[in-house]
């Protein structure tokens, strides 16, 4: 059995209603600045615990201008506020896109290292201040993984940053906070957990130690996510997802993504539309590329999401494929990237720019061309 490296915060908090162990925490930590990042509709939700710290002597900077997903522009100006504010600590409450400015923010604080220094896997030298996170989407995982995403301005490009530098001192998962989530919200990012855990499981780079998580994390979202789009109230079906999410996470370290996740880049790069819907969009054409890539891993990930086994690995895989589709039209989502308003014209430049996520590329259980990724986004 290869070598591999599990990575995740040192600690992990879940449960619903846990949010008040944090503030517990942060009070006997000793800590008096603190910068946090959110998101103007999960304001009402945290109020109390932000009292609670302002009540106990705890300065508190709110910022909430991460309105979609952030720009190196938009790090650079947060970053610059955090300093202003001489914050001692970091923390992050909102979807992905917040928890990784959050880190990189903890992370480049008192750093003579710039971020452009620090594209690709690692290359930051050193820890920040002490940051928590605490989603409040089950999607991105991003509160136990080391990696984070910026969209660079100067070639609409993502960038990932990834380091165990990254991995935060401790995550907050309660329930709670994703219980006011719109649907379509819930949708996307619920896809994206989904496309997390099949992309960690059918990898290249595949490992036991993880594959428990990422079966796990496929079977709990494929039972739970119509019912969380349908009724946001619906606890259980949130305090699933949550940990579907979690687990899609902790796979994003020792294995990553591939594929649709190269191809989706440029989709969210080019043209702002959200990662879990870019996502979303490519899961089922790229499955269906791949199954012959490995067809037992395919017909797993079908298991996983409850289909009947068919007489052939193929047979299986193909009505797992069949399952995300009729699960994503069941939740909402676009099928088509004509229904987003991507132009077939977009297709030569989106290919080029999607071979450029060698870092991906090279976990896809099937070698990938530009002609391959142009027929792809044709097909769609």
């Amino acid at each position: 059995m290869k070598a591999i490296e599990l990575k995740q915060p040192q600690r992990i908090v879940f449960g619903t209603g846990c949010m008040s162990q944090m503030r517990d925490e942060y009070l006997a930590s000793g800590m008096k600045k603190l910068f946090l990042l959110t998101a103007d509709p999960i304001l009402p939700l945290i109020q109390p615990t932000i009292c609670g710290l302002e009540q106990e002597g705890v300065s508190v900077c709110v910022e909430t201008k991460i309105l979609g997903e952030p720009t190196v522009g938009d790090f650079k100006r947060i970053l610059k506020e955090a300093q202003d504010f001489n914050a001692d600590s970091v923390i992050g409450i909102g979807g992905g896109s917040v928890m990784d400015v959050a880190k990189l923010v903890a992370t480049f604080l008192h750093s003579e290292q710039t971020i452009e220094e620090c594209y690709g896997i690692g290359f930051i030298k050193k820890r920040g201040v002490w940051f928590a996170c605490a989603p409040t989407t089950a999607g991105t995982g991003s509160e136990v993984s080391p990696n984070a995403i910026l969209l660079d301005e100067t070639d609409n490009g993502k960038k990932g940053i990834i380091s165990n530098h990254l991995l935060c001192d401790v995550a907050y998962l309660d329930p709670n906070l994703t219980a006011t989530v719109p649907p379509r919200i819930t949708a996307e990012t619920g896809m994206d957990a989904l496309t997390h855990c099949i992309e960690v499981y059918t990898n290249k780079f595949a490992h036991p130690c993880v594959d428990m998580y990422a079966l796990k994390g496929i079977s709990l979202i494929a039972q739970n996510l119509e019912r969380a789009v349908k009724d946001g109230k619906d606890v259980e079906a949130r305090e699933a997802m949550l940990l579907g999410s979690m687990y899609g996470g902790l796979g994003l370290g020792p294995v990553n993504t591939a594929a649709v996740h190269a191809l989706a880049y440029p989709v969210g790069g080019m043209f702002h539309k959200s990662h879990g819907l870019s996502n979303s969009i490519l899961l089922p054409t790229v499955m269906r590329f791949n199954m012959q890539g490995n067809e037992k891993r395919y017909a797993d990930v079908a298991i996983a999401c409850g289909c009947q086994r068919g007489e052939t690995d193929a047979e299986t895989a193909l009505r797992g494929v069949e399952f995300i589709c009729q699960l994503s039209k069941a939740c909402g989502i676009p099928q088509t990237l004509e229904e987003i308003g991507i132009p077939k014209t977009a297709v030569p430049q989106m290919a080029k720019a999607a071979m450029l996520q060698q870092r991906l590329l090279k976990n896809n259980p099937r070698t990938i061309t530009e002609q391959d990724c142009t027929d792809i986004y044709n097909s769609l």
